[in-house]
C-alpha cells in the first residue's frame, strides 16, 4: 500500500530559522529520505517552496480563479512530501515518527486511493 507522508509546518517557522539552521533541517530531512531508500519504501519525495509563492486555481461556471499566496485561512502549511511503500497502516506510522520533521512539524499519513471512498 502507498501512503503519502505530508510534512505540514507552522506558519511562518521558516521566517525565524538562520540560513544555517534551515540547511541543517534540509541535511537531516535528506538523510532521512536516504534511510527510507536504502529500506526500499521510498517512491517519491520533495520539500516544497514557501506557500508565499503559491498559487490556487479553481474554476467556476467555467471561469478560472487564481489566488496568490500566502493563505490567510491556514495555520499550517504543507512543507514536503514522501511517498513510501508499507505492508500496513503501522508501518507508515512508524516510518512518520522516525521523520525528523516531526519534532517541529506535523507528518499527516494518508493512504493513497480512490477518493470516492469514505
Amino acid at each position: 500500500m502507498a501512503y503519502m507522508l505530508f510534512v505540514a509546518e507552522p506558519r511562518g517557522q521558516r521566517e525565524v530559522r538562520s540560513d544555517d539552521e534551515g540547511r541543517a533541517l534540509y541535511e537531516k530531512m535528506l538523510g532521512y529520505a536516504d534511510d527510507l531508500k536504502a529500506r526500499g519504501v521510498l517512491r517519491a519525495y520533495s520539500s516544497l517552496r514557501s506557500d508565499n509563492e503559491g498559487l490556487r486555481v479553481q474554476v467556476r461556471d467555467g471561469k478560472r480563479n487564481l489566488r496568490d499566496g500566502p493563505f490567510a485561512e491556514a495555520r499550517e502549511m504543507i512543507g514536503g512530501f514522501f511517498l513510501v511503500d508499507c505492508a500496513t497502516r503501522e508501518e507508515a506510522l512508524e516510518l512518520a515518527a522516525l521523520c525528523p520533521a516531526a519534532e517541529w512539524a506535523t507528518i499527516e499519513v494518508r493512504e493513497t486511493g480512490p477518493c470516492y471512498l469514505g
